[in-house]
């Protein structure tokens, strides 16, 4: 070989080493790869990657939220190779871009294990905050910080804790990372812990630490238990703010767990004696006694007795009169009243009230004062179809009914003389103090004419006056008494073309025979067509006989001569 081909032959060989050299650098690029500090500057580390050259590294970068590394000469660090060299003849390198390079891989494998990653909160954002996972920048929103909302985070700044991966996009270099869920599962481990070695019936300290409007929830050293209102006393408590306060120790009675659900059901009562034990003993029914309304609802009213014991006054015991009122308007919240036991049920805890039977019954004092045949005098309350209604003394009514407010003209006719507001005078009837009723009598007032007219047979010859001519008959007054009756159509005459009530106007008189008389029933009966047949039969035996062959016209002319001849 010449020295011209040997030449060119040395030049090939080193081209092709140079640029084999140059292929493999270039393929580290983008990649890891380690190096050793060989200087400080200032805020600047001079690191040799091993590429004959040299790369400049920011100290920041070494350092970070959770870690500070000295940094010193000969020290060997992890980079990342951005480029082999630049305009300087330098590596561009990162030590940050290393540590995410590095965190990116282990935090895959983390999020497909499902794996805690420890991490510190560095800064706020919009909608929640940074995380720094060794280098990785994770977003944890505002609702996965803690289980329940809490207001400052200052606190958990800088604080390397650990988090849950809920989301990964390499693609996009998104990460998103939960502390809630981390702190939901050591809490639920806690509680199942802390539940296996509590015992229904146990009776522990608890701090209380929050109140609702249904009870307060009392921290048990990691759980919470529900300390409900109605556990709180034996009394009726309106709100859990009257017993207990925020941050108060209390000593509580573990009534029920929940095993699946870890539910802790709390009670303060449950460690006080029972008041409702013996309760029939110490109050009889009957027995009168004072007590504290604490509570009004539509039904009724609740009454404190005793500390720990309420009784019932139902609307219908409250009062003898109100039957429609709402309870409210009969007694107030907070009143002190007068009760009777009605009833005690210790199985039940429940006491029934009466506060109606510490009065005296008005319709009883009513009857005491007023007897049968009273006069009393009272307002038109109401007016019905079937009579009025006087208010009376003791805020009762009495009733009036249609058939006592005339003795001769029908009750519909003369109610109608009557309005509200009126002011009347009766006669006491009947007091019906059970029933609560009390009959009175307008017409009562005057006399019965009935009593007054006397005693009338049957058959009596009575003179009656017309008041008034009706298609079905007469409406007559007895003459001389205030009776007035009815002379139906077919009692007008003996012949039926005679019936007829045109034939008579009111103000005539005409006799009549009593044909009914009954002073209890209180009917009265007469009739014309029976006059004139008495008359009839009368003559036939004084002027004539069947067989003497004078007619009815010459008996009846008789009859009549004779009446004429002895009136003259």
């Amino acid at each position: 070989m010449s020295a011209v081909e040997s030449y060119h032959s040395g030049r090939e060989d080193f081209a092709a080493l140079l640029e084999e050299s140059f292929g493999k650098n270039e393929a580290l690029e983008g990649t890891v790869i380690k190096g050793k500090v060989v200087a400080i500057e200032k805020d600047m580390a001079i690191i040799d990657v091993g590429l004959k050259t040299e790369g400049r590294v920011a100290l920041k970068e070494f350092t970070g939220p959770g870690r500070e590394e000295e940094l010193k000469v000969g020290d060997e660090v992890e980079v990342y190779l951005d480029r082999i060299e630049n305009a300087l003849g330098e590596a561009v390198i990162s030590r940050d871009k290393a540590r995410r390079e590095e965190s990116w891989v282990k935090l895959e494998k983390a999020f497909e294990a499902r794996e805690k990653v420890m991490g510190n909160i560095f800064n706020t954002v919009k909608g929640g905050y940074t995380v720094d996972l060794d280098g990785a920048v994770a977003f944890l929103p505002r609702s996965q910080v803690d289980i329940r909302p809490i207001r400052d985070v200052g606190p958990l700044m800088g604080q390397p804790q650990p988090f849950e991966i809920l989301k990964m996009d390499r693609r996009r270099g998104n990460i998103v990372v939960s502390r809630r869920t981390v702190l939901e599962e050591t809490r639920a481990e806690a509680r199942s812990e802390l539940v296996a070695s509590l015992e229904e019936g146990q009776v522990i300290d608890g701090v209380v630490k929050n109140i609702t409007e249904y009870g307060a929830f009392v921290d048990l050293g990691g759980i919470d238990g529900l300390l409900h209102v109605t556990d709180m006393a034996w009394r009726r408590v309106n709100h859990p703010s009257e017993v207990v306060t925020i941050g108060q120790t209390v000593k509580v009675k573990i009534i029920k767990i929940n095993q699946e659900t870890h539910r802790i059901s709390l009670g303060i009562k449950q460690l006080l004696a029972d008041p409702w034990d013996g309760i029939a003993a110490r109050y009889p029914v009957g027995t009168r006694l004072k007590g504290r309304v604490t509570n009004i609802t539509d039904y009724g009213a609740f009454v404190e007795v005793e500390p720990g014991i309420e009784g019932l006054i139902h609307v219908s015991e409250m009062s003898w009169t109100k039957k429609n009122v709402h309870p409210g308007k009969i007694v107030s919240t907070s009143q002190e009243v007068d009760v009777a036991i009605l009833e005690v049920d210790q199985v039940k805890r429940r006491i029934s009230l009466g506060l109606k039977q510490t009065l005296r019954n008005p319709w009883e004092v009513f009857a005491e004062q007023h007897p049968s045949g009273a006069v009393v005098e009272g307002e038109v309350k109401n007016k019905t179809e079937f009579g009025l209604f006087l208010g009376l003394e003791g805020d009762i009514d009495g009733m009036i009914h249609l058939s006592d407010l005339d003795w001769n003209r029908p009750g519909e006719q003369v109610i109608e003389e009557y309005k509200k507001g009126d002011m009347l005078q009766a006669v006491v009837l009947d007091v019906d103090v059970e029933k609560e009723r009390i009959s009175l009598g307008l017409k009562q007032l005057g006399g019965d004419p009935f009593v007054d007219a006397g005693e009338f047979k049957k058959g009596q010859v009575v003179t009656c006056e017309i008041v008034d001519v009706k298609d079905g008959g007469l409406d007559v007054k007895i003459a001389g008494t205030d009776m007035t009756t009815f002379i139906k159509r077919a009692e007008i005459a003996r012949d039926r073309a005679e019936q007829r009530p045109e034939r008579f106007a009111a103000g005539e008189k005409v006799d009549a025979r009593v044909i009914l008389f009954d002073k209890k029933a209180r009917k009265i009966q007469v009739s014309i067509k029976a006059l004139e047949m008495a008359e009839e039969k009368e003559a036939m035996a004084q002027y004539g006989s069947a067989d003497s062959g004078a007619s009815l016209g010459d008996i009846l002319g008789a009859a009549l001569k004779k009446a004429t001849t002895e009136k003259k």
